[in-house]
């Protein structure tokens, strides 16, 4: 297998390759422990990416100098004779976030989701390029698509009319928003959990540029795992007065995502779209079918 590595600069001092079988990126992932027992995080795409990946490489030095415990770059380039290209990344050394977290108290589990609030607020304080679209004509092109698409699938969620009217009638939360960095994955599956029981933020494979509260859509997959860890997130966020439109925003980003999620699931088959079917049923019991902006999960404070 080295073979296929020997293009990269340093890889005869590596000692161990593992390969890294978790995750949606279509990157292959391998753990790198060197001879002098450092350890890497290398991602390898297809030569056809080239050019995705030498952007994404340049933001990641980009927002290198936030300060938050994160994967941080180190090499790009192309190997395996131009076949390939490689991102080579710091790794960092804890356990999965969504499998780690049940073993903390609830407050403990508060105080995590509060520091990754914090280490999301610090990534947005890279303002996106100057030349985007605003951001309600992106998103509402983003919803329509999303809404066509679902009611071209044959799999429907129960009550779907009060998902797709809170939608349309909250684009008007749309207008005038700020566009800032994104990670694009923020969620418990993308931490780690250090052995001193800091938060790590990994794969920022899917960034972009938009709303930065547009993150939250993702933060289900925290709630269903942790309300303390989802409520601090947020909490730690703001560090103060969450706002009302905060809440109204984040259950527009929800539903979207929510209402999106069961056609992308169909292509992974029948098993993902009832993951899908049943979080999209929690969503709806969190938002009493979408009467209320504010998830039943929130805590204010500890």
């Amino acid at each position: 297998m080295k073979d296929v590595f020997k293009d990269i600069p340093g890889s005869k001092d590596w000692k161990k390759i593992d390969l890294v079988d978790k995750g949606w990126s279509g990157d292959k992932k391998y753990h790198i422990i060197t001879e002098d027992n450092h350890q890497l995080l290398l991602r390898v795409a297809d030569i056809s990416a080239y050019e995705w990946k030498k952007e994404e490489f340049k933001v990641m030095e980009l927002i290198n100098s936030c300060n938050i415990l994160m994967s941080r770059p180190i090499d790009f380039g192309i190997c395996n004779d131009n076949k390939n290209v490689f991102t080579l990344l710091t790794w960092l050394e804890g356990t999965e976030a969504e499998n780690h977290l049940p073993t903390f108290t609830a407050e403990e589990q508060y105080y995590l989701g509060f520091n990754a609030g914090k280490a999301l607020r610090e990534l947005h304080n890279f303002p996106a390029p100057a030349n985007l679209k605003p951001w309600s004509h992106r998103f509402n092109n983003k919803i329509d698509q999303k809404i066509n698409n679902y009611k071209a699938c044959e799999f429907k969620i129960e009550k779907d009319n009060k998902l797709i009217d809170y939608i349309n009638d909250n684009r008007f939360l749309l207008e005038n928003r700020e566009q800032t960095f994104q990670h694009g994955d923020f969620h418990i599956g993308n931490m780690i959990i250090t052995k001193s029981n800091e938060v790590g933020i990994i794969d920022f494979n899917r960034y972009s540029f938009g709303d930065p509260w547009e993150e939250f859509n993702r933060i289900v997959w925290c709630a269903q795992n942790s309300a303390h860890f989802a409520s601090g997130r947020i909490n730690g966020y703001f560090q103060g007065e969450v706002p009302e439109k905060f809440f109204r925003l984040m259950a527009l980003y929800i539903a979207n995502n929510t209402l999106s999620s069961v056609p992308w699931a169909v292509d992974f088959g029948e098993k993902e779209v009832k993951t899908m079917l049943n979080q999209a049923k929690d969503i709806m019991d969190w938002y009493s079918d979408f009467t209320s902006y504010i998830p039943k999960w929130y805590i204010p404070h500890l």
